[in-house]
């Protein structure tokens, strides 16, 4: 009797919602890490001087996740109001079109524009996906689905480091441009989740984000699971986005190339994802799960700041550990995905992500102010400890949520 049930579920992961879900995020990944791996010779080729190229950079950094706070909100009202299809045929309009763009920035000021509307239009596409898939899949088997977006979504990354090698900055923009016009495509065969369309037609408040903040207990469970990501673009936004300065500064022999540190950091986040989603389905547990991520997480920062060596391939082989160790994602924004009913789902769901990528602004300002005081290392090691340590708390205060069945709602909204 088991044995066709396995099968079902099997066949059940590769159904077009899942595939054409883990392309978006595929793209999505490749426009999001792209100015990160452009960084140095996009802002050179505008006149940037050598020496403000992180400082700036990182200016143009906050921009893009400041869009992509606001865009979380927006999204994710879209979502619950609207449908999870709105979001997923909007967002990458609004991204595909601001990439397209940014290949032809004539100034700084115009580029850092563009990365804060393509940060809005970024912000839609993950938890869009994975309410979807959540919500269309067997409660026995969705951890699979949302774990097989991640991990085909975060190639992403890799291919984006690999044309950034190949290619001009302006090129590499363009591609992710046409990329994101040719998924829309692909969009028109896929179906709205059934949960939703109940929800829908019973004429029930749907996207209503200040309920967020009326309820100690949503309140809460919205604080936590936004706060066990934290130490995730920790990671991605000051580790791999600044290796150049930190390789040089911890004594590399050969020069750090930022392209590369993000295609093993994502390599390796390749593996986590996969890895984290599918023993999060074997041990039925979400939080142990996360939990070991954490742990490894910090082990991984510390080993990078403080027992440097001297080749490059020993420090990306560090970045591919940190990047492993940070594939908890899946598994993080399902559990987001899980905590709530469907009437707030993909308000959370959209939002909690956004609201950790966002975190980069306030970690890149600590860590900014802490450097005079403290130097860059020590800077990056207060700052990466305090976000694992909030992480760590904020788990420990989420219920277990594998196996939940999602067709309930968040009572007075």
């Amino acid at each position: 009797m088991e044995q066709p049930s396995a099968k079902i579920n099997i066949r059940a992961l590769f159904n077009t919602t899942v595939l054409v879900s883990a392309l978006g995020y595929f793209v999505d990944i490749y426009d999001l890490i792209l100015f990160s791996i452009v960084r140095v010779p996009s802002l050179t080729s505008l006149g940037v001087a050598s020496t403000e190229l992180g400082n700036i950079g990182l200016t143009i950094l906050n921009m893009q996740m400041a869009g992509m706070l606001v865009g979380g909100i927006l999204w994710g009202i879209l979502g619950d109001k609207k449908g999870r299809l709105s979001v997923l045929f909007g967002s990458i309009l609004l991204y595909s079109i601001a990439n397209f763009a940014n290949a032809f920035v004539p100034n700084i000021t115009l580029y850092a524009l563009l990365r804060f509307v393509a940060g809005v239009g970024l912000a839609g596409q993950l938890g869009a996906a994975v309410t979807l898939v959540s919500e269309v899949m067997p409660k026995e088997t969705r951890g699979y689905g949302t774990a097989l977006v991640a991990t085909i979504g975060v190639t992403g990354a890799i291919f984006a480091a690999i044309v950034g090698e190949l290619f001009t900055w302006h090129t590499a923009y363009i591609i992710g441009g046409v990329l994101g016009f040719v998924l829309l495509l692909t969009r028109v065969h896929m179906f709205e989740s059934g949960i939703f369309k109940t929800v829908k037609t019973a004429g029930i408040v749907k996207g209503k984000f200040t309920s967020l903040f009326t309820s100690r207990d949503r309140f809460f469970r919205y604080l936590n699971c936004i706060l066990i990501g934290l130490p995730i673009w920790f990671v991605v936004g000051v580790l791999v986005t600044l290796s150049p300065e930190f390789g040089k500064l911890l004594g590399y022999h050969d020069p750090i190339v930022a392209g590369r540190s993000v295609m093993f950091t994502y390599t390796g986040l390749i593996f986590g994802d996969f890895l984290s989603g599918f023993v999060s389905q074997l041990i039925k547990s979400r939080k142990k799960v996360v939990l070991f991520f954490l742990m490894s997480t910090l082990v991984f920062i510390l080993i990078y700041l403080y027992l440097p060596g001297k080749s490059a391939a020993y420090f990306y082989s560090l970045c591919f550990a940190l990047g492993f160790s940070i594939g908890y994602w899946a598994v993080f924004v399902t559990v987001a995905s899980e905590q709530f009913g469907t009437n707030l789902r993909a308000t959370v769901t959209i939002t909690v992500p956004n609201f950790v990528r966002g975190a980069v602004v306030i970690f890149v300002s600590a860590f900014k102010w802490l450097i005079p005081v403290v130097g860059m290392v020590n800077s990056a090691l207060i700052v990466s400890v305090v976000s694992v340590v909030i992480a760590m708390v904020s788990l420990y205060n989420l219920h277990e949520t594998f196996g939940r069945d999602l067709d309930f709602l968040e009572s007075d909204v």
